[in-house]
């Protein structure tokens, strides 16, 4: 097994036998341990909360455009709700689904953003490969095996997991909740985030009950494996710590959203550094059977009932620990569903769908238009998109990360708009211990020129060891290697003919036994 390929499947192993096993527990703890590492942390870093709907949201049932409610009758007349039913908010001409009570709040207390008509061209109508084009921040026709967060935190964190945690990052950078392992959090050569598979991990975790973890003997990947071991011991301490500094929280309503995002409370409050969370609800595909015989009522009735409800819950939670300041979140699903409802009381794969973010610190209200719905409508149409779904991640990666322009490009493998989705005249923060590693990590190996057209130079501090350096392309493959001799301690120059290269960006990655380093490149 191929190095990159042994630690892609690795992390997720370790760090997922280290959680425990299933079985849910109360808490109430407090632990003055962690005053110490408190005081020490960078506590005015962004954090980013990620809430996916797993399945494809009906977009239609969820944010109603009230001016082509007619339209909505005719189309979808055995699941469109009741116009008496549907929460309108003010002068939007928009009407919200009768279980988003709760989210309404948050509307009126200029908390929630709705974006509307977000997707995609060229649309993919599998729940798998859709989810992976979100996830990955990819076009449809192109199949790329990291993430868009991951790329980023590979940016930011180019070592990575050598030397991890270290006493400037002793935190995961990225903790995913639920029962699979999404590409979200994928770097191009590893993962780069924890996966708790569910709440209840979390808890065995608290309470000291650990499943065993891997034991194997082949060389380096022994090696590899105890450094992965090691680190998601530490991680898990870190885990713990933090929430056991919480040892109060207001109160949240009984769902598996829920359950998720009052541990992501907790954390964030109790200290943990770490920059990005991801939570998953599913059950959103809803073919059949998605509204009971009133049509206020059913499947899809309960599941926005427990988006809207947990999302309130968190919001208030942060406010009540004093950190909601520092969190911005972000709810999506892998695609809408279409104009027209089936003859099963329910809706089939569409394309296009709102998105909301929520936090203190958003730009409230409404972007964009409502849906055009057609007089006529037939069973294949669907809603065009008005956004890309990366103008949005553009847009939280300058505004609310300070991420620079170049780096967003090429984290998205593109340039796009950006939308207003903070708050006017908020400043975006930068993570003072973040950037500290990054420029003593690119201290480490330069590439020139950039963008190059037939040859690159990749300068690095030679350990007096062999090394290998890499050209890997974004979706992971390695495209070629040179392998170094025995040089010489001290600054050392290598030079790389890439003319057989297409035009795009790719890494050049200089791997030894001290540890991996990589960075991107352009080529013309």
């Amino acid at each position: 097994m191929k190095r990159r390929n042994f630690i892609k499947t690795s992390s997720s192993v370790v760090l997922g036998s280290v959680m425990g096993s299933y079985g849910a527990r109360a808490y109430s703890r407090v632990n003055n341990r962690m005053a110490n590492l408190l005081l020490s942390m960078e506590d005015t870093d962004r954090v980013l909360v990620m809430v996916f709907l797993n399945g494809g949201n009906d977009g239609l049932n969820t944010v109603v455009p009230l001016d082509y409610l007619s339209q909505l009758n005719t189309a979808r007349a055995n699941i469109v709700q009741p116009e008496s039913s549907l929460i309108e908010l003010p002068g939007t001409n928009l009407g919200m689904h009768s279980s988003m009570s709760a989210m309404k709040q948050l509307y009126d207390e200029q908390k929630l953003l709705i974006i509307q008509n977000v997707g995609y061209d060229n649309p993919n109508f599998s729940h798998f490969r859709s989810t992976d084009i979100w996830m990955s921040g990819s076009d449809s026709d192109q199949v790329i095996n990291s993430g868009w967060t991951g790329r980023y935190m590979n940016q930011e964190y180019p070592n990575f997991p050598f030397g991890y945690p270290s006493a400037e990052v002793p935190h995961p950078l990225a903790i995913e909740i639920g029962s699979t392992s999404s590409l979200l959090f994928q770097g191009p050569d590893t993962k780069m985030g924890l996966s708790i598979n569910d709440p209840s991990f979390f808890y065995d975790l608290l309470d000291n009950v650990e499943a065993p973890v891997p034991e194997g003997r082949a060389g380096e990947r022994i090696e590899l494996i105890r450094i992965l071991q090691k680190q998601s011991e530490q991680y898990s301490l870190r885990v713990k710590e933090a929430a056991e500094a919480v040892n109060t929280q207001s109160a949240y309503p009984e769902n598996e959203l829920a359950e998720k995002l009052k541990i992501v409370s907790r954390l964030i409050a109790g200290g943990l550094q770490t920059r990005l969370y991801l939570v998953q609800l599913g059950g959103f595909d809803t073919h059949a059977n998605q509204v009971e015989s009133n049509k206020t009522q059913g499947n899809h009735s309960q599941l926005l009932r427990y988006t809207s409800d947990s999302i309130k819950a968190f919001v208030d939670d942060l406010e009540f620990q004093g950190v909601d300041d520092r969190v911005l979140g972000m709810v999506f699903s892998e695609f809408g569903r279409r104009i027209k409802s089936n003859f099963s009381n329910g809706s089939d794969h569409g394309t296009a769908g709102p998105m909301f973010m929520f936090g203190p610190n958003i730009q409230p209200g409404v972007i964009g238009s409502n849906p055009v719905i057609p007089d006529q409508v037939f069973s294949g149409d669907n809603l065009p998109h008005e956004f890309d779904y990366r103008q949005i991640y553009s847009s939280i990666f300058e505004q609310w990360f300070c991420v620079p322009q170049q780096d967003i490009s090429t984290n998205l493998l593109g340039e796009f708009d950006q939308l207003n989705i903070v708050k006017e005249g908020l400043q975006c923060q930068l993570a003072t211990s973040t950037d500290d590693h990054r420029l003593s990590a690119q201290a480490g190996i330069h590439i020139f020129p950039s963008p190059a057209k037939e040859q690159i130079y990749v300068e690095f501090e030679s350990t007096g060891e062999t090394a290998n350096i890499q050209v890997v392309s974004l979706d992971g493959k390695i495209l070629q290697t040179t392998s170094t001799r025995q040089l010489a301690a001290g600054t050392q120059t290598i030079s790389m003919n890439i003319s057989h290269l297409g035009a795009g960006n790719y890494f050049v990655r200089y791997a030894s036994r001290k540890g991996v380093q990589s960075r991107q490149f352009m080529k013309l």
